[in-house]
């Protein structure tokens, strides 16, 4: 494991959304954990939650309800999710469903997940570069992430979580995820800049050093606060950075956990 030193980030000035002031407090640098670097472990077959039926049972779920990217759904389909839930919970594992983690976080429902990692490749017809995933949680869309892109940062702030997390992706043994424990507010400045940045909390605004860490032609994938107008409620958004600038879209409503700054 090696130990990495964030760098400090100049504002970015013009976006169309209030964006929060950028931290100037140094943190404690993350901790890298890179897992082993293998080829993933054959999916087991067998019956009950272990059934690559139960898990096909989700993804035709999906599609009908409009994910479209095969990528995505093939992603959905080998990934097993039981493996990330609490034992109590297995049984509701494959159910389109949000699930408590512990520490007051959930792992998002699938269809959720499914539909960010569908926009974050939106546009991509190749497999996608270097992505930073804010707040890792149990590791699920880290995984699901490893299957689409080239190499997988993924930071978590609440050092329970990040353990969890790492403990249950080493069975998977996925050489191209690397898990950060750090401040996701900050971003990861040592890794950028990132083809796709994808975000499991919403906060306030975007912080600026994530469309700093972001690069030209890369998108980024957030909840953020829907505004005065419609308080306690959050909207995906879809930030494109081309050359002339950053293009924002404002997608559906969302409800995702607060986007807290600092470790824990």
């Amino acid at each position: 494991m090696t130990s990495h030193r964030q760098a400090g980030v100049k504002a970015r000035p013009g976006f169309p959304a209030r964006l929060g002031p950028i931290q100037t407090a140094v943190p404690p640098p993350p901790a890298v954990s890179r897992l082993a670097s293998h080829r993933p472990a054959p999916a087991p077959t067998g019956l009950g939650m272990d059934s690559s039926a139960v898990r096909l049972s989700m993804v035709n779920k999906l599609a009908q309800q409009g994910i479209s990217d095969k990528r995505v759904l093939v992603a959905l389909g080998q990934v097993e999710r039981h493996r990330f839930v609490d034992s109590a919970l297995v049984n509701q594992a494959y159910e389109d469903t949000s699930l408590p983690i512990g520490l007051g976080q959930t792992i998002s429902k699938p269809g959720v997940v499914s539909r960010m990692l569908e926009l974050l490749l939106q546009g991509q017809t190749s497999r996608l570069g270097r992505v930073l995933e804010i707040g890792t949680g149990c590791g699920y869309q880290a995984a699901l992430l490893s299957h689409l892109c080239s190499e997988v940062y993924s930071i978590e702030r609440l050092r329970g979580l990040h353990d969890k997390a790492r403990d249950n992706l080493r069975p998977f043994r996925l050489a191209n995820v690397h898990l950060l424990f750090g401040d996701g507010m900050l971003g990861y400045a040592k890794g950028a800049p990132y083809a796709g940045i994808i975000a499991a909390a919403g906060g306030e605004a975007l912080p600026t050093c994530w469309l700093d860490q972001l690069a030209v032609g890369g998108r980024l994938v957030a909840p953020v606060a829907a505004g005065a107008q419609s308080p306690g409620r959050q909207a995906l958004v879809v930030v494109d950075k081309t050359p002339q600038g950053l293009r924002q879209t404002v997608m559906e409503a969302v409800h995702f956990v607060p986007l807290k700054s600092g470790i824990a």
